[in-house]
Order: structure tokens, then sequence, then C-alpha cells
């Protein structure tokens, strides 16, 4: 095998892991915002000049702010309960150490305090950054496509209270 063949070879191999640990940090992001983790979902995010946005929120330029924001949205209201789950992964890479990646996610928020039920999809676009050897995002923007916000009555019954986008007041600061 010529050195150059050799060399392709490895390169193909380093992308896909290269692919593969993009993938499981994206995991390891979602299941720290749905276990409501802030310090799992901090060492996701590089440690300086994360570009963080996401409809419904402010834009963020720094990891802490988001993982401030989040932890007094979510993990200090035991009542919400999230589930996100990510799909259909598309990466490229666009330098040795960069990638992008476009996610779409189904969501789903339960909140058994206000009895409301929130179901949302979307796409993220991220940005990665191999530091050290590990990648972690430089910047995430996640664009929503649909929302369902749904309340259910002490008896059970389900009414639609917001359908295609989140009432006035956003579902986020209320919850």
């Amino acid at each position: 095998m010529s050195d150059s063949v050799l060399e392709q070879l490895q390169q193909r191999l380093q992308h896909l892991e290269d692919i593969q640990s993009i993938q499981a940090l994206k995991a390891r992001y979602l299941r720290a915002c749905d276990q409501k983790q802030p310090n799992a979902m901090r060492e996701c995010f590089v440690e300086h000049g994360a570009a963080i946005e996401a409809d419904g929120f402010p834009s963020f330029t720094d990891r802490e702010e988001w993982v401030e924001t989040f932890t007094r949205l979510a993990v200090a209201n035991p009542s919400i309960q999230d589930m996100h789950h990510g799909h259909n992964p598309q990466i490229s890479f666009t330098g040795a150490d960069s990638a992008k990646g476009l996610w779409d996610l189904e969501f789903c928020q339960v909140n058994v305090k206000e009895r409301t039920i929130v179901n949302l999809s979307g796409q993220y676009s991220d940005e990665y950054e191999r530091i050290n050897g590990c990648w972690q995002i430089r910047s995430m923007r996640f664009a929503r496509r649909s929302f369902v916000m749904r309340q259910v009555d002490a008896t059970g019954i389900e009414r639609v209270i917001a359908l295609g986008k989140p009432p006035a007041a956003g579902f986020i600061e209320n919850n």
C-alpha cells in the first residue's frame, strides 16, 4: 500500500472518529439539559467566546450566561421535565480542528405545576472546535419550526392554548 493511500485511509478514519465524537458531544449536551446537569452542560462549550442563540431566549456570548439561565429556569424548577431528542445529524469539516453541524430537534416539556405540555421542533446549527484533543461547541443556534402548548385540566382534558408560536409572554419565562 502506498504512503498516499495509507494517508488517505488514516484521514478518513480520523474523520469518522471525529464525527462520532461530535455526535457524542451533542448527545451529552442534550442529556445534560434533560437531567438538569449544568456542570455537564458547561463542559460541552468552549470556555471563552461561545455564541449561543435560541428562539425564545436572548443571545449569549459566554457559556456561563447560558448555564446560569438554564439553572434559573430549569434546574431551580423541579416541576419542569424536559426531553430533547436530536436527529439527523449532518457533520462537515471546515478545518483540521473545526466542523459544523445541523441537527433536527424534537422537544417536549412537561410542567406539572402549571399542568402544561409543550412540544416543539426545530433545527440546531452548530460550530465545533477541537481544543486539546476534545471537541466542544463554539456556537449553537436553535431555530424553532413548530410549537404546540397544551394545558391539562384537573379531569385530564387537554386544551391547546398556543399553536404555531408561544404565547405573547413566552413559555420559557413563565415556566
